[in-house]
């Protein structure tokens, strides 16, 4: 009986959180969809959000906070938050909080440990670019590592069974064009490059591949899971942060060990840098409901106008940007993609459709 009982409120529960998270936002008279809340919404968080690591890395007393440090805390913080969201839907009733936790989380070890993949492989994936930054130039990475907009197409097309047009596939490359042209080096970027070998350079683009690789797979591999099960993005978003801290722990533990030992792990840690912290983990929760209510390709949109807007607003705030003609170029590039990835093509059979006539005949 009591089990029943449980059962039920847990379903119970489960219909709420999905009543909550509907999929429309009435603003107005006007029904928005949410996944396009959600992509604004990513915008402006990314553009806020580099603006701000921006301004932490140039106005600091004493030592420079590390970052490794504050990845970590920015997960530890989206996990908290959802635990809070989580309690929030349960009612602030202690029993049916844990019980959710039970049912979702310890009672399904393999679904838990699935979104190991996802973690492990983000967490690969900065420690590769650290190793292709260190053996390329700055243009060629900047190029070579906009194949992950492709990447992630294609893992879509092949994990997910999503169909893209030629038009759309089309943005997609106009689309890479257009970022690689924006985050082009300046003139002043390029007399600092140093000279390098071709191992170095065979090294750098193989680590640059792979990163786009895993980047492209992790993305679609964490949509499959959130629209392939019933639970929340909140228990989703707990699981996957999990293993971020510990997969971030180890990167403090071998990349900064001997940094944070010598002054702490909060060495540097001023306001700015816990405004950095809050808006990274706000983001991973805003690119998680992107990824259940959208998708990663239009995720690579979002990000794409965010560079824009923040490289924008950083040459009028912070005046640390000079944009150039291939910046203009870029612009032009990633607005075209923009409008033609989300233009409607007309379907095949609406070519050639039947022109009805005053007496109700059809001709073709």
């Amino acid at each position: 009986m009591a089990e029943a009982v449980s059962e039920t409120s847990h379903e119970n529960i489960q219909n709420n959180m999905a009543v909550k998270l509907n999929p429309f936002v009435r603003a107005g008279s006007v029904n928005i969809p949410l996944k396009y809340v959600c992509l604004g919404v990513l915008v402006l968080q990314t553009s806020v959000l580099v603006l701000t690591m921006r301004y932490s890395r140039m106005v600091h007393e004493g030592p420079m906070y590390i970052s490794s440090t504050a990845v970590v805390m920015a997960e530890l913080f989206k996990v908290i938050a959802c635990v809070f969201v989580i309690f929030h839907h349960c009612g602030y009733r202690w029993r049916a909080f844990v019980n959710e936790l039970n049912n979702d989380i310890m009672q399904k070890p393999l679904e838990t440990f699935k979104l190991a993949v996802p973690s492990g492989l983000y967490t690969l994936q900065n420690n590769v670019l650290y190793i292709a930054l260190s053996n390329l130039d700055a243009a060629t990475y900047q190029v070579t590592y906009q194949l992950k907009i492709l990447t992630t197409a294609l893992f879509s097309v092949a994990m997910l069974n999503r169909k893209l047009n030629a038009y759309k596939w089309f943005a997609l490359v106009l689309l890479m064009a257009g970022v690689a042209l924006v985050e082009w080096p300046t003139d002043g970027d390029k007399s600092a490059k140093k000279d390098l070998t071709a191992s170095s350079k065979f090294v750098g683009l193989i680590a640059v591949l792979s990163a786009c690789c895993s980047s492209g797979f992790a993305g679609v591999y964490f949509e499959k899971i959130l629209k392939g099960t019933k639970a929340s993005i909140w228990l989703r978003n707990i699981q996957l942060g999990s293993f971020g801290i510990i997969f971030g722990l180890l990167g403090v533990l071998f990349n900064d060990g001997k940094a944070v030992q010598a002054n702490g792990f909060f060495q540097g840690y001023n306001y700015i840098t816990w405004m950095v912290i809050f808006l990274q983990a706000f983001g991973g929760l805003v690119v998680a409901a992107v990824v259940k209510y959208a998708d990663n390709i239009l995720k690579g949109f979002a990000t794409s106008l965010s560079i824009i807007l923040s490289s924008v607003v950083s040459y009028y705030l912070l005046q640390d940007f000079n944009p150039s003609i291939s910046f203009f170029v870029g612009v032009f590039f990633v607005l075209l993609a923009t409008y033609l990835y989300g233009k409607p093509s007309p379907e095949p059979s609406q070519l050639f459709l039947p022109i009805k006539t005053s007496d109700n005949t059809s001709n073709i």
